[in-house]
C-alpha cells in the first residue's frame, strides 16, 4: 500500500493535476531558440529576404510559390500556437521526470523548512501524509503474561541498545518471531514495517547532511550500503540483539548459528566490514529485528526520531563512507568489462539444493562458484573472476616492463613513433586498414593492417596487429609489428640491428 502511494505513476498524476510540467526545464536556454510569446519563428535566409509580414496581409507574399508555402505554414499552426510537426515547439518530458520533480520539490522543502514544510507541500500536491499530533491514538496497552517478562533479559537488552522501554510491552513484540508459539504477544512484522521507514529516512538525512559535495549517484549507492538486510543482521549480531530473538523454529536456530560463527570470522579480520557484502547470506530474521527495534524506540518515544537515531548511531558505527564504500562485485566485473569492451556472460546451473553460476568473459572461464542462493554463487563467482582477472593484468604489466627493459629501456612503440620516423625519413605517412570489425555492440573488436612506403625499397610487408577493443589501439599494435620490422632492417633506427 506504501509503495502505491509513492509510485511514479501517483506521483506523475499529481504533477499533471498541478500543471508541473510547464515549469520544468527540460533543457537548457538556448537564445537562437527562444522567441517571445506570441511572435512566430523566423524563416530561413531565402524566405527572410522576402520580408513577409504575417501580421499584416497587404505585405503577405505575392507569387504563387511563396504564397502556397505561407498557406502551408498558417494551416501548420494549431489552436494552441504550436506548430505542427516542429520538435522546437514543444518538449518531450517521461512521467518519471515528472515523478522526480515532485519528489525534489518535497525534498527541497524538507532541506529547507523541515518536517512541517514538507508535510505542507505534500498536502498541496495531493498527498495524504499530514499527522496531527493529538489524533494520533496513543500506544495500546500491552498485558504481558508474567511468566514471558520473567523469560527476558531486559537489563541485558536494553543496556545493548542503551535506552529503558517505557513499554516493555513494545520490545517484547519487537523480538517475537512469527514462529514463536501463540502467547498472547503479536510477531515483529508491523514494527518491523514502521522501523524500516524511520531508519531509511534517518540514514538518508544523515548521508545527505554529511556528504553535501556527493552526486545523486554515489550518495545512492551509501544509502544502498548501509540500509539493507545483510548490514542490520551483522549490526544484530555484532550487538549480541539475536541472542534475544523469541522464535520456535529449530531450522532457523540452525541458520542463525552457523551464520554467527561466519560474521564473527568476519569481524576478527583488521579493518574488516563487508556493508552487507560478505560471503555468507544472513537469514532474513536477523536483520528484521533490528528494524523492529527501531519501529519499538520511535513509538516508545512518541515517534520522535530523534531518540531513535541517538541509539541507532552508535550501533550502526562504523558508518560507511565515500572511502569505504564496498562494490557489489557483480557491479565491479560488469563496469570492468565494459571499460575493457569484453564480452561478460553469467552461466547458472543448479544440482539438488546447490547453485552453480560460471563466468564467461570473451568465452572464456574465469570464475565459477556454487551457494544454496543463486545470487551468492554469482557474487562469489564474479569475486573470484575479479581475482583472476586482476592477478592477469599484475603478470601482463610485469611482462610488459620486462618488454620495455628490453627495447631501450621503457620506451613504448607506437604510432607517434612511426610518424616520427617517416617525417626524418621523408616518408610518406602510414597506410592502415581495418582488417576485421567484430563481436557484440558492447565488446567489439577491431584488427588493423599498416605498411609504409619507403623511399629507398618500395613498399614494407604489410602488419596485421591483434584484435583490440579501440581503433586506436589495433593501430597500435599493427604500428608496433611495423616497428619491428623496420627495425631489422634499418640499423640506424632506435633499437635496430
Amino acid at each position: 500500500m506504501r509503495q502505491q502511494m509513492v509510485s511514479n505513476m501517483i506521483l506523475y498524476q499529481y504533477a499533471l493535476n498541478k500543471s508541473l510540467q510547464s515549469y520544468i526545464q527540460a533543457d537548457r536556454f538556448a537564445p537562437s531558440r527562444w522567441a517571445a510569446p506570441g511572435v512566430l519563428p523566423v524563416f530561413d535566409e531565402e524566405t527572410k529576404d522576402s520580408d513577409p509580414s504575417f501580421f499584416d496581409e497587404e505585405s503577405a507574399p505575392s507569387s504563387a510559390s511563396q504564397k502556397d508555402s505561407y498557406d502551408d505554414f498558417v494551416d501548420s499552426i494549431q489552436e494552441d500556437g504550436e506548430i505542427e510537426g516542429d520538435s522546437s515547439s514543444y518538449r518531450v518530458l517521461s512521467s518519471k521526470s515528472l515523478a522526480d520533480v515532485v519528489e525534489a520539490l518535497i525534498g527541497v522543502y524538507y532541506v529547507a523548512g523541515g518536517k512541517i514544510a514538507a508535510n505542507h507541500l505534500m498536502k498541496w500536491i495531493g498527498i495524504d501524509a499530514e499527522l496531527d499530533p493529538e489524533e494520533i491514538p496513543p500506544s495500546k496497552p500491552y498485558s504481558i503474561p508474567e511468566s514471558i517478562l520473567k523469560s527476558i533479559n531486559f537489563e541485558i537488552l536494553e543496556g545493548a541498545l542503551g535506552i529503558k522501554f517505557q513499554t516493555k510491552g513494545l520490545l517484547v513484540e519487537a523480538i517475537t518471531h512469527a514462529s514463536r508459539p501463540s502467547s498472547g504477544v503479536s510477531c515483529y512484522q508491523r514494527l518491523e514495517f514502521v522501523g524500516d521507514a524511520v531508519l531509511d529516512h534517518l540514514i538518508t538525512k544523515h548521508l545527505f547532511f554529511t556528504y553535501t559535495d556527493l552526486p545523486p549517484g554515489r550518495l545512492t549507492d551509501l544509502r544502498a550500503a548501509a540500509v539493507n538486510n545483510e548490514n542490520f543482521a551483522r549490526v544484530a549480531v555484532k550487538h549480541k540483539l539475536h541472542v534475544h530473538l523469541r522464535h520456535g523454529s529449530s531450522a532457523l536456530e540452525t541458520q542463525i548459528r552457523e551464520f554467527v560463527k561466519d560474521v564473527q570470522e568476519e569481524i576478527s579480520k583488521p579493518g574488516f566490514n563487508s556493508f552487507g557484502l560478505g560471503d555468507c547470506k544472513a537469514p532474513k530474521v536477523l536483520g528484521d529485528i533490528v528494524e523492529s527495534i527501531a519501529g519499538a524506540i520511535f513509538l516508545d518515544s512518541g515517534n520522535d526520531t530523534s531518540v531513535v537515531w541517538k541509539v541507532f548511531q552508535p550501533l550502526l558505527d562504523p558508518m560507511v563512507t565515500p572511502d569505504t564504500l564496498p562494490m557489489h562485485p557483480v557491479r565491479e566485473l560488469q563496469e570492468r568489462c565494459q571499460q575493457q569492451a569484453e564480452g561478460l556472460e553469467y552461466k547458472a546451473s543448479r544440482t539438488g539444493n546447490i547453485a552453480t553460476v560460471e563466468v564467461f568473459v570473451d568465452g572464456i572461464q574465469i570464475g565459477v562458484a556454487q551457494n544454496p542462493q543463486k545470487k551468492m554463487a554469482q557474487k562469489l563467482a564474479a569475486r573470484n573472476a575479479l581475482v583472476v582477472l586482476k592477478e592477469k593484468e599484475t603478470a601482463a604489466k610485469k611482462e610488459t616492463e620486462k618488454d620495455g627493459e628490453k627495447k631501450n629501456g621503457s620506451q613504448m612503440f607506437t604510432r607517434q613513433t612511426l610518424n616520427d620516423i617517416c617525417l626524418r625519413r621523408q616518408w610518406p605517412m602510414p597506410q592502415y586498414r581495418c582488417v576485421n570489425e567484430g563481436g557484440p555492440a558492447h565488446a567489439k573488436r577491431f584488427v588493423y593492417a599498416v605498411r609504409v612506403n619507403t623511399s629507398d625499397r618500395g613498399w614494407t610487408d604489410e602488419c596485421i596487429g591483434e584484435p583490440m577493443p579501440s581503433v586506436k589501439k589495433a593501430k597500435d599494435s599493427a604500428a608496433i609489428l611495423l616497428l619491428e620490422l623496420l627495425n631489422r632492417n634499418y640499423t640506424d633506427m632506435p633499437g635496430g640491428k
